[in-house]
């Protein structure tokens, strides 16, 4: 049980799961006085600053209301199928991250197919003291120790296409191989594949139409 900077007891190595402070940092420094103005509201789903009513990145309703163009979801397109990826799992070893010798490659993880449907699509682990239910949970069994609670997010575009957000994962995400900037949109379609944390790999795939 590993215990966060503020001194509570937490399951998630990442993220404490009762106060949301992040594993292994120093307590947060008192807030320095700043001259008033205005603050700026931040995207909830990939943090880019708000300048308008829709996110320019993502095309969130910052209202609450219906995105600016509807997305058809009469039929899955796509799906999003999960599993465990030895050679990448050895990469990640091989390069020496800070819990590289605590990790250990499932002996056995089946494969898990989830719709591609709706608006967007969250890539991570379920939290309760975060409020997070990612529709792809990757809590497990078996449960990569490298994935963030809310570690990457799919967003559906009026084509049919889907965009790859990372919004600032602990370990970074990868898509065919290349590292994905934070915030940075990423187009993503059938064939592709995404890494992320210790040995996952979410391979996209043509669905039922």
């Amino acid at each position: 049980m590993a215990t966060c900077p503020q001194g509570h007891p937490s399951g998630a190595d990442d993220y404490c799961d009762v106060c949301g402070a992040q594993m292994g940092g120093a307590p947060a420094a008192a807030p320095q006085p700043q001259a008033p103005g205005p603050s700026v509201e931040a995207c909830p789903v990939c943090q880019t600053p708000r300048a308008g009513q829709f996110c320019e990145v993502c095309g969130h309703d910052f209202t609450g209301g219906s995105a600016p163009v509807s997305v058809p979801v009469t039929g899955v397109r796509f799906e999003a199928v999960t599993a465990a990826d030895r050679t990448y799992y050895e990469k990640v070893v091989a390069e020496g991250g800070p819990d590289a010798a605590a990790m250990a490659f499932p002996p056995y993880c089946p494969e898990r197919s989830f719709a591609l449907v709706g608006e967007q699509v969250r890539i991570g682990r379920r939290s309760r003291a975060r409020n997070v239910a990612p529709e792809i949970d990757l809590t497990g069994p078996p449960e990569d120790p490298g994935v963030s609670h809310l570690h990457a997010v799919l967003l559906a575009q009026p084509d049919g296409s889907w965009l790859l957000v990372d919004p600032g994962s602990s370990n970074g995400t990868q898509v065919n191989g290349r590292p994905v900037k934070v915030n940075v949109p990423v187009r993503v379609g059938a064939g592709d594949r995404i890494h992320l944390g210790a040995w996952t790999v979410i391979t996209i795939r043509e669905g039922t139409p």
